[in-house]
């Protein structure tokens, strides 16, 4: 069992007590449209369902025109009634279409309103139900009334050992001593520990056979209720066994979701890309209560963990096949969300030492057992702890060597733990193979357990040994056999392992320099442009403010009418030209497939044409733009998919109305464009457009226009109140 290899059983048994029935904890189906769901499915607030038998024969028993007990029946009401209660949500996306799906037959109302919350038939369903429950609820009072009258008799009182009435088998009863059938006659139904007895008088026998009479009417009662009601769902037994599988399936989503928020843990969604880069990030095994985050890449197709004893090297193995499990079946773990895991058919450990006396098997025969299965897979990952297991360490590495090369071909990821220098030497200078050394503190003497990747580690076999109390003197004469020249080895794989790691944070270092450099960079190309807005806005509020005084001075001239008059006016006029600002159009050499931005949208240049280009905004939309309004982004647009689908909703305020009265053709159509671009960008998906009738020269201008443009999906002339023919509703 993989679970259990990879110390994760515990984890994955917390997950299923969450569960509201017993099942497995693998998610059958599409994995991307199950993590879609959950992901939507988080953004609610639910009440978990209530715990539910399993119905599978109950299933199989209907199917053969049974008569279901009324227990089994509350089940399915249970399981209708939740997702009742799930279609009362507004959901969107995926998770509305699967709920959408779940149509429940009218004809499973009467069933459905039968129950209260505690499964009882609700009161007012069946009178003659009702009339024996009633009549019983008498019959055990007048029972009950029966008994204190004799616990009151004068006789009986040396012989009462309290004055309780006791439930024993479901009978009312007294207890009595030894000698009690002198004063009272009645039957012994049970005895205590202390030797007292529990009786019930004779005197109560005839309303305890009223009692039997009216449970056994209120059985054949419920009979009726029951096989009516089994009939009912016998005739949409198709429907029944589906809901009962969406249930399951809901079942898992609810579980995960409430398991996930529970202890903060992350879903990942495993990737099928093939030279996907994968790694994790700040992970967790679920096994360590106080885990020390790991962080590794695992990308290429071999990974070769080294050194230090108990430095956490199997952990770390069993930490990536972890991972890798547990997003295959899309079960939470403790990860940051940037980690990656790639989608593997079949996920192999092979940890244990296979020796079995039973089967004549030694070590390293079971090893090759287990490595000869590998050739018949594909798509697979397997981690093997201490692949030199077993055999003279010269001959395995030759042989691994071999093993591994030749699996790598086969598309399968191999994360072994070694020891064994040479085989680390003979596979390090293959690409696809990334060495990774656990780390030791020297000036601490202890692991330290973290990694460290591109370089081979150190046993520190000494070391460790000393750590756990082998005698100082028995180390120092190991040593000595050891021998000088391959303790120095270990003293350059040492220093090999410190270059390594002192080039890595080097690395680190400058890649945040390099950050903190591009961010200054585009902070300062942000406020020029914030700068060169405020001028330009700055300009246009003084020609505003000129062009009101010039109203003014019109308004004044308006009262006398003289030459002198005239030529103020004039020399005004000639003054404001003089001065007019006018807004600096930049021409910048801009070419198919360049980065650019029009206010505050980027996009992607598809095609030039005159003096307008057709841009591909990051949302997906194409707007045809002048050059002289776009200008270069630094930032590469991530351009979404043509098929992605885009919702916008329509601005409470904006301008969706364009007004080209007296304008000519070409000024018409220019400033046309650029309404429908800024109105595609702002979300508007109708506007309406005033041409004019006139001589119909704009009108046909304004259609050749429309007809052409690749964001119009449809327009018609207005209505009367809107303009009739001289103007059009054009559908973006």
């Amino acid at each position: 069992m993989i679970e259990k290899k990879l110390d994760i059983i515990t984890h994955i048994e917390n997950l299923m007590a969450l569960f509201c029935r017993e099942k497995s904890v693998i998610l059958e189906g599409d994995i991307n449209l199950h993590h879609t769901i959950i992901k939507e499915l988080e953004n609610f607030e639910l009440k978990t369902p209530l715990q539910i038998a399993n119905l599978d024969s109950t299933l199989n028993y209907l199917q053969k025109q049974g008569n279901i007990k009324i227990y089994e029946i509350y089940e399915f009401v249970k399981i209708i009634k939740y997702f009742q209660y799930l279609k009362k949500f507004s959901f969107s996306g995926k998770l509305e279409s699967w709920i959408e799906k779940i149509v429940i037959p009218i004809e499973l109302d009467k069933v459905l309103h039968a129950f209260d919350d505690k499964g009882e038939l609700l009161s007012g369903f069946n009178e003659d139900f009702d009339r024996v429950n009633q009549s019983l609820y008498t019959n055990r009072d007048a029972i009950k009334q029966k008994l204190y009258g004799v616990i009151n008799s004068k006789n009986l009182q040396p012989y009462l050992v309290d004055h309780q009435v006791h439930l024993v088998h479901g009978e009312q009863t007294l207890m009595v001593r030894a000698g009690f059938n002198h004063v009272l006659k009645c039957k012994v139904l049970d005895r205590s520990q202390s030797g007292f007895f529990y009786v019930l008088p004779h005197s109560v026998g005839e309303l305890k056979q009223k009692q039997s009479d009216l449970i056994n009417l209120k059985e054949d009662i419920l009979y009726k209720i029951t096989q009516e009601f089994s009939s009912i769902l016998t005739k949409h037994l198709m429907f029944l066994r589906f809901i009962n599988k969406e249930f399951d399936r809901y079942d898992h989503y609810q579980a995960r979701i409430q398991f996930a928020k529970n202890k903060n843990l992350t879903f990942i969604l495993p990737t099928n890309k093939a030279n996907k880069v994968q790694k994790l990030v700040d992970f967790k095994h679920p096994a360590l209560e106080h885990a020390k985050s790991v962080t590794v890449d695992f990308t290429k197709n071999v990974i070769m963990i080294t050194g230090v004893n108990a430095g956490g090297k199997t952990m770390l193995l069993k930490s990536i096949l972890s991972a890798v499990y547990m997003s295959k079946y899309l079960i939470p773990y403790s990860c940051d969300k940037s980690t990656i895991v790639g989608s593997y058919k079949d996920i192999n450990a092979i940890l244990d030492d296979p020796q079995n006396v039973k089967n004549d098997i030694s070590t390293f025969a079971g090893r090759m057992v287990e490595f000869s299965k590998l050739f018949t897979k594909q798509n697979a990952i397997v981690g093997v702890d201490e692949i030199e297991l077993g055999t003279d360490s010269d001959e395995a590495a030759s042989l691994f060597k071999v093993i591994i090369e030749e699996l790598i071909t086969k598309n399968i990821k191999i994360i072994v733990t070694t020891h064994h220098k040479r085989l680390a030497a003979l596979l390090a200078s293959n690409p696809q193979v990334d060495l990774i050394a656990a780390i030791y503190d020297e000036e601490n003497r202890k692991p330290t357990y973290e990694f460290l990747q591109g370089t081979i580690g150190r046993s520190y076999a000494f070391e460790t040994a000393q750590r756990y109390n082998i005698p100082v003197g028995v180390v120092k004469k190991a040593k000595e056999v050891y021998g000088e020249d391959k303790d120095k080895l270990n003293d350059l794989i040492q220093r090999s392992s410190d270059l390594e790691r002192e080039y890595k944070q080097k690395i680190e270092q400058l890649d945040d320099k390099i950050q903190k450099n591009n961010r200054l960079e585009q902070n300062l190309k942000d406020q020029k442009e914030n700068l060169d807005k405020e001028v330009l806005q700055k300009k246009y509020q003084l020609e505003k403010e000129y062009n009101e005084a010039i109203d003014e001075v019109k308004k004044a001239v308006k009262l006398n009418d003289s030459k002198e008059q005239h030529r103020v006016l004039n020399k005004v006029h000639t003054k404001k030209q003089q001065i007019k600002v006018e807004k600096v159009e930049e021409l910048l050499n801009l070419k198919v497939g360049d980065n650019v931005k029009y206010n505050n949208t980027k996009g992607v240049i598809l095609s030039i044409k005159g003096k307008k280009a057709m841009v591909e905004t990051t949302d997906g939309m194409k707007l045809q733009l002048p050059l002289t309004s776009l200008k270069r982004s630094g930032n590469i647009p991530k351009v979404k998919p043509k098929n992605v689908k885009i919702e916008i909703q329509r601005p409470q305020t904006g301008h969706v109305k364009l007004d080209l009265h007296g304008q000519r053709a070409d000024e018409a159509i220019e400033n046309l464009d650029k309404f429908l671009s800024d109105s595609l960008i702002a979300g508007f998906d109708e506007v309406l457009v005033y041409h004019g009738i006139g001589t119909g020269k704009l009108a046909y201008a304004v259609k050749q226009f429309l007809d052409t443009h690749p964001s119009v999906n449809s327009y018609h002339d207005a209505t009367a109140k809107e303009g009739g023919y001289g103007a059009k509703v054009i559908k973006l």
